[in-house]
């Protein structure tokens, strides 16, 4: 494998044609799909990424030494496994900053996503959150990248039932070094500018917002994009906040895959 490929891993179907890529978020990396690798292989052909700098595709960094990313050179890097795999179409699952992501595939390359799946999404930072970036933005030079880091997973994910998810996040985020971070933090200014765009141009393809009700950050914004877009559908998982497929991974299961499988029965 180039080593200019990001790290990926495959589970292959016996007899379905069918992939799923999945994509994680800002800090995170594939490790986060534990809980949806048994129910999701049952099914399909799955592809799991490591994000540029993040997981098992930091040693990518010798040879991308670009002083800053932009969501087109990270989406781009997704397309370069998927070309190098053979992989025409597919079924995308992101989650949080991951959603922007697959969102930007989609935009990039609409002719390769059969359908998204958006967990946690982000589609617009609200005042807090803008404020929150901001402050970091200040910070990222003098504090130590892990505390704001820490502190952002407290105030994204505050409820006690969110306590393993916070511990997963810090933990992967621990994997990333100071220099990665900033250039990670740099792009969440790009967010609004894009999802601007992104809501005002909707593409024909079937989307699935699954948020937790308690995902105080980020569902407003989502229910305002569901709002004005034909194709897109939210659901809500009760009792449950950001990081839905760890911390409800049954339903987040269940309710992605009957949707994958709908949009394959209709295709």
């Amino acid at each position: 494998m180039s080593s200019t490929l990001l790290f990926h891993k495959t589970y292959l179907h016996p007899t379905s044609k069918e992939w799923v890529v999945f994509v994680h978020g800002a800090g995170g990396s594939s490790s986060i799909w534990f809980k949806q690798i048994k129910a999701y292989k049952q099914h399909f052909n799955l592809l799991l990424l490591d994000l540029r700098g993040h997981g098992k595709s930091n040693q990518l960094l010798k040879e991308l030494i670009s002083s800053r990313y932009t969501f087109k050179e990270v989406t781009q890097d997704i397309l370069k496994v998927l070309d190098h795999l053979k992989i025409s179409s597919a079924h995308f699952v992101g989650m949080s900053l991951g959603t922007i992501i697959v969102r930007n595939v989609a935009e990039l390359a609409s002719e390769r996503v059969k359908s998204m799946v958006l967990g946690g999404a982000v589609t617009r930072f609200n005042m807090r959150s803008q404020f929150l970036v901001r402050v970091g933005d200040l910070c990222k030079h003098i504090v130590p990248y892990m505390w704001l880091y820490s502190l952002f997973a407290y105030i994204v994910m505050p409820q006690r039932a969110q306590k393993e998810s916070r511990h997963l996040f810090i933990r992967e985020a621990k994997k990333l070094c100071q220099n990665e971070f900033k250039r990670w933090y740099i792009l969440t200014t790009e967010v609004n500018p894009l999802m601007r765009y992104f809501k005002e141009r909707e593409l024909p393809i079937p989307t699935l917002y699954l948020m937790g009700e308690l995902d105080y950050m980020f569902i407003k914004p989502v229910k305002e994009m569901v709002a004005v877009h034909n194709r897109s559908q939210l659901l809500e998982i009760p009792n449950c906040g950001h990081v839905c497929n760890v911390e409800r991974a049954d339903e987040f299961n269940q309710h992605s895959i009957d949707f994958i499988k709908q949009q394959i029965r209709s295709a």
